[in-house]
């Protein structure tokens, strides 16, 4: 373990073996840091928070801090934050509320930029980029090896599906389907991330599939979107890329406004 004589630990911390903590750093009385963390100069790490293993978190960072949120009043809530992620300069990440379930959890494998928030009751999945300056607001699902781009805006309750690409300065008011790249103001989907997709291992046969569904989808002049996912439901053995689809776009239908997750708030106060 090394500490810098000029950190501030609580006693009560429990800082796990072959962590590293800089100087200025100030580390809360509820917080547990698991082994083999970084923790750089001046970050502040606070609340009710667990930090797994081999996270490194760069200067002026502050982890745990209260929700931004005039409906929380000081009741316990958590942040729990997973392995492998690389947290950069100056990122903010806030704990959850009691209507949002009480837990803000991060995954494994995630990397933030610089100045990018995550406020509270979110959740990133895994290996998900989250470039400088986005903003994401709460009740926001992040799902796997999803890309935001520099100062992206996401509205709260939104849903970001797996391997979407959000491009940058783009305003999210709507839920972002998976494998699409989206971007505008307000943003719109505008095609396949076949790019991404190659990159994280796709078969051309899936990426095939995947761009038939989306002229279906997003092209079709004489077919609603109810239509299409009953035809793309009635095809034999579909590859679970299109099912994942399907069930991505019957969830949003449940949404406010194309957002399933706003349609879990009057819920979100049961899950414990």
């Amino acid at each position: 373990m090394k500490i810098h004589s000029t950190a501030v630990i609580h006693p009560n911390a429990i800082i796990g073996e072959n962590v590293e903590i800089g100087p200025f750093s100030v580390i809360d009385k509820n917080v547990k840091i698991g082994d083999s963390n970084i923790i750089h100069n001046n970050v502040t790490i606070t609340g009710n928070t667990t930090i797994a293993k081999n996270n490194v978190i760069f200067p002026n960072s502050v982890i745990g801090a209260e929700p931004q949120d005039l409906k929380y009043y000081g009741e316990p809530s958590k942040l729990i934050i997973g392995s492998d992620n690389v947290i950069r300069e100056s990122v903010t990440i806030n704990t959850g509320t009691e209507v949002g379930g009480g837990e803000t959890l991060i995954g494994n494998n995630n990397f933030f930029m610089s100045c990018s928030h995550i406020a509270h009751d979110c959740i990133i999945e895994d290996s998900v980029l989250v470039a400088n300056g986005v903003l994401l607001g709460g009740h926001i699902k992040v799902e796997k090896h999803a890309k935001l781009m520099g100062l992206a805006g996401i509205q709260p309750f939104v849903t970001i599906g797996q391997h979407s690409y959000v491009g940058g300065l783009s305003r999210i008011v709507q839920d972002v389907p998976p494998y699409m790249i989206v971007e505008g103001n307000p943003a719109k989907v505008r095609k396949v991330n076949v790019i991404g997709l190659e990159r994280s291992g796709f078969s051309q046969v899936g990426i095939s599939a995947i761009r038939d569904a989306f002229k279906q989808l997003f092209r079709s002049e004489t077919l609603n979107r109810s239509q299409i996912l009953s035809g793309l439901e009635g095809q034999e053995n579909p590859i679970p890329e299109i099912k994942a689809l399907i069930e991505f776009f019957r969830n949003v239908d449940k949404g406010k406004f194309g957002r399933f997750r706003e349609s879990l708030r009057s819920t979100l106060t049961n899950i414990s």
